[in-house]
């Protein structure tokens, strides 16, 4: 037993010397795994992904990739049990599909609504061919009236997404794992026609698409290709997020509105068609009966980073937030963090009232703050995942880096005939500013 014990380590030190030297030579002429390869589909269910196309209290959507061989997708959904016997009990729902021939590969996108839900139930559902199924997964409806709601916000995802977008989603994930969705401000990737791309960035969240909802943006990188004139949104975008079709008219999905448990979201996109939404927008503010207001789109009112500005957005649509009391902007774009107060009027001259305005990056791309006046907070060089929770007349508000440490927070509270209450709680912690590459 003794001469095993002393003479196994040496026997192993020496075969894991001779296969570090093998990794070593091989290293060298390791090749990347090929888009084509990496990202074809197959019978098997992939990108499956939350969406909400209608009330969120009484439906949900899903949508999924196949290969071009599936010919008979089918959903499955049941009210969500401690054991097993649910399956027995499942009910299948109608799918549309829809052929997508993609720059590397032909595939098909799959769509199902589970529709006439009961509200803050929790579901089972899964999709596939009734050969190829994916597992087992949970979502939970909103409820059908004012309730404590919680959020992640993340900004552009956009490069190097597997690589370094993972940590910062699933770090969100772990700090918020009961919110009910995830708005994306934009940029999820770089170039919205390339389709590993956005094989990428559906790989870098995993399931948590598959059991968190997500409301994404229309960012300029999700605009590619010419169409009559005009720069048009990627051909990926509808098949693979089902969205509600309340907004402008040629805009849908990419321009709509959601309630969720007493928040108006307002998803706006400031890629084109500015004016014909500030129109849309004073109608679907003025009719909103919730206590709180929440907008997202892409390119910031005030910008955060150097040499960039959009005067025309703000003076569109800024006098449209400050008639209707909007409450919170989430913008994402300049690659850099940056916060207000409370800020009214075209010029942010006013404090007094408002609304707060957040640019935030979750990517590494990272640019570099232009300080103002406005800003409460700002930050360089960080990726950041922002947790926002709404209950009663409060808001309460946080941006975490991707290590998960708290760097900004505020409340805003609801305060009856004034404008709302900002209350501070920025850590005693560093601006994050002037770093180096």
């Amino acid at each position: 037993m003794r001469l095993g014990s002393s003479r196994l380590p040496l026997a192993a030190g020496f075969v894991a010397l001779g296969f570090a030297a093998h990794l070593s030579i091989s290293w060298s002429d390791a090749a990347k795994i090929p888009g084509e390869t990496l990202h074809r589909p197959s019978a098997l269910p992939d990108r499956i992904i939350l969406t909400w196309a209608g009330d969120p209290a009484t439906s949900q959507a899903v949508t999924w990739r196949t290969g071009a061989s599936v010919k008979r997708p089918v959903a499955q959904i049941a009210p969500a049990e401690d054991g097993p016997d649910f399956v027995k009990r499942a009910d299948e729902v109608p799918v549309v599909s829809e052929p997508f021939l993609s720059d590397i590969n032909e595939g098909i996108y799959h769509t199902a609504r589970f529709e006439g839900l009961k509200p803050d139930t929790l579901y089972v559902y899964r999709v596939g061919d009734r050969a190829n199924w994916s597992e087992w997964n949970q979502f939970r409806t909103a409820a059908d009236q004012p309730a404590p709601l919680t959020f992640l916000y993340v900004g552009d995802a956009q490069n190097d997404i597997y690589e370094h977008w993972s940590r910062v989603i699933r770090m969100g994930f772990s700090e918020a794992p009961k919110a009910s969705f995830i708005l994306h401000a934009g940029d999820l990737v770089n170039r919205g026609n390339r389709d590993a791309e956005l094989g990428e960035w559906h790989q870098a969240a995993g399931w948590i698409n598959r059991w968190v909802t997500s409301l994404p943006v229309a960012g300029n990188h999700e605009y590619g290709t010419w169409q009559e004139g005009r720069r048009a949104l990627t051909a990926h975008w509808r098949p693979q997020f089902a969205l509600p079709e309340n907004g402008p008219q040629g805009l849908e999905e990419s321009c709509y509105w959601i309630d969720i448990q007493g928040v108006r979201f307002v998803i706006l996109n400031s890629n084109e068609l500015v004016e014909e939404q500030a129109a849309w927008l004073e109608a679907v503010l003025a009719a909103n009966p919730n206590r709180w207001t929440i907008l997202a789109f892409h390119h910031p009112i005030f910008s955060s980073a150097r040499g960039r500005d959009n005067r025309v957005l703000r003076e569109t649509w800024k006098p449209v937030f400050d008639r209707h009391s909007v409450d919170l902007v989430l913008q994402g774009h300049d690659h850099t963090y940056a916060r207000s107060n409370l800020l009214s009027g075209v010029n942010a001259a006013d404090p007094e009232g408002g609304a707060v305005y957040v640019v935030s990056v979750s990517g590494p791309k990272q640019y570099r703050v232009q300080r103002e006046t406005w800003m409460a907070r700002a930050a360089e060089r960080t990726q950041l995942f922002q947790v926002v929770r709404v209950d009663g007349d409060v808001l309460s508000y946080e941006a975490r880096t991707a290590t998960g440490a708290l760097y900004d927070a505020f409340e805003l509270r609801k305060v009856q005939g004034r404008p709302n209450e900002l209350i501070s709680k920025v850590p005693d912690v560093p601006e994050r500013l002037g770093a180096t590459d």
